[in-house]
């Protein structure tokens, strides 16, 4: 037994679902998300074929794909966290931090957009999508924390639904992109942050107690006692 086998022999089946997820997605490139891709990810990974068939057993309904497709963003999410922690994150203004986070998932799976686009199909299914909400918000949900967000009120709900929805749209745009380096999906997300940031800055002006507002009593004074 190799030291790689060795190594998936002693993962529990939630560790070998990760382990496995990145050549899962790459193989679903040529394969879709389905048992070929899983059986030849665990070939290339030296794992054995049926415990991985284990560690994804086959569902209805598309279970077994959405199942390797989880594992899949979270293989990307903890690499994304890895990468990139408070720590260094802290060092960039907000917009900046969304941003680097947004393109380094993009950037992980440039390579790979073809098992983006499979994927996509696969959660766009009515069985699937409130499973692939729940995955999207976790994602935003990880990457806004990393930003530094501590907001317990409804912005906490706010702020990930328009991260998730960014991103998902993002990966829309970036899946049909044939331009240099993916130029146009870029644009496109810069677009969407610059949006977000300004009506963040709208909401603020609007929701802050200090700000001076209009006196009423001042306003019906002047009604009664024009100023001359």
């Amino acid at each position: 037994m190799s030291t790689e086998s060795r190594e998936f022999a002693d993962m529990t089946l939630d560790e070998l679902r990760i382990a496995l997820a990145p050549d899962i997605a790459a193989s679903a490139i040529f394969d879709g998300w389905n048992e070929t891709a899983l059986t030849t990810a665990a070939d290339m990974a030296g794992a054995d074929p049926d415990v991985a068939k284990l560690a994804f057993p086959d569902k209805p309904l598309n279970g077994r794909a959405m199942d390797m497709i989880d594992a899949w963003i979270q293989s990307v999410d903890r690499a994304m966290e890895a990468d990139w922690p408070k720590e260094k994150l802290a060092e960039l203004k907000i917009r900046e931090r969304i941003r680097t986070l947004v393109a380094y998932r993009l950037e992980a799976v440039t390579e790979i957009d073809e098992a983006v686009r499979r994927a996509m199909a696969v959660m766009a299914m009515p069985q699937n999508v409130g499973r692939a909400m729940q995955i999207g918000w976790r994602s935003a949900d990880l990457m806004w924390r990393l930003a530094g967000d501590t907001a317990t009120d409804y912005n906490h709900y706010t702020k990930r639904t328009i991260l998730a929805g960014i991103y998902s749209a993002t990966l829309a745009v970036f899946v049909n992109d044939d331009s240099e380096g993916k130029a146009r999906t870029y644009e496109f997300l810069d677009r969407r942050i610059d949006g977000v940031m300004r009506f963040e800055k709208a909401k603020a002006k609007l929701l802050n107690p200090d700000r001076e507002l209009p006196s009423l009593t001042r306003f019906l004074g002047r009604l009664r006692y024009p100023s001359r």
